[in-house]
């Protein structure tokens, strides 16, 4: 499970309240409801957003969507370097085929298909191939999709509970600091945490959850 390793104990009491809460929410949206019931979970990167959706799907014996999965992988470094924040919060995720691929098959209640980016071949110019295995994923009647930006307004009409993991940006630094490689994170911090600083506050501020969860 993505982060676990990097979480304390009282992180994870807290997560396991958090999915009960979720949980609790999701039963009541399910109740006479035809469509399957689609929960976004949002925050920044080291939050706790990949533990908590694990737990939640696995509750609910939920589909699991990962927005990572749809990054657009095939903008250049020197692209990225050259937008602002507010574009990169953007376009960091590939939103229509996040939707025709993943989303829009899975409430429909069919069989979702798509290809991953492969973060282990980088190119030199900073784009990434597509995985030659597509990911499946089967319907359910409660689909998870959790990663950051996984609550934008592009698939708002989508989303019936929207959830924020929140965490101080020092434990979230911390956290990412425990898993990935110092250089790497070098230069992600430099070109992302502004954008999730911009996407946090002007797009989807803590106000515009259904529900928040302390993390």
């Amino acid at each position: 499970m993505a982060g676990l390793n990097e979480m304390t104990s009282d992180a994870l009491l807290k997560l396991k309240d958090a999915r009960d809460a979720v949980v609790t929410r999701v039963v009541r949206l399910s109740a006479n409801r035809r469509r399957p019931v689609f929960v976004a979970i949002d925050g920044r990167s080291g939050a706790g957003k990949s533990v908590l959706g694990s737990m939640v799907a696995e509750a609910l014996g939920a589909a699991l969507v990962q927005s990572d999965d749809f990054y657009a992988s095939d903008i250049l470094d020197d692209a990225w370097d050259v937008l602002s924040p507010r574009e990169r919060a953007s376009k960091v995720i590939d939103w229509r085929r996040l939707r025709t691929e993943a989303l829009e098959p899975l409430l429909h209640g069919g069989t979702a298909k798509w290809h991953a980016f492969d973060f282990a071949l980088v190119r030199p110019d900073g784009t990434y191939p597509a995985r030659r295995e597509p990911t499946r994923c089967s319907p359910a009647a409660v689909i998870v999709l959790e990663g950051a930006y996984s609550s934008r307004p592009e698939i708002a009409d989508l989303v019936a509970l929207s959830v924020l993991v929140d965490a101080p940006v020092s434990v979230c630094h911390e956290r990412l600091s425990a898993r990935e490689d110092k250089e790497f994170l070098r230069s992600w911090h430099a070109r992302w945490d502004a954008a999730q600083d911009y996407y946090f506050s002007k797009v989807r501020p803590r106000s515009s959850f259904d529900l928040v969860v302390e993390n």
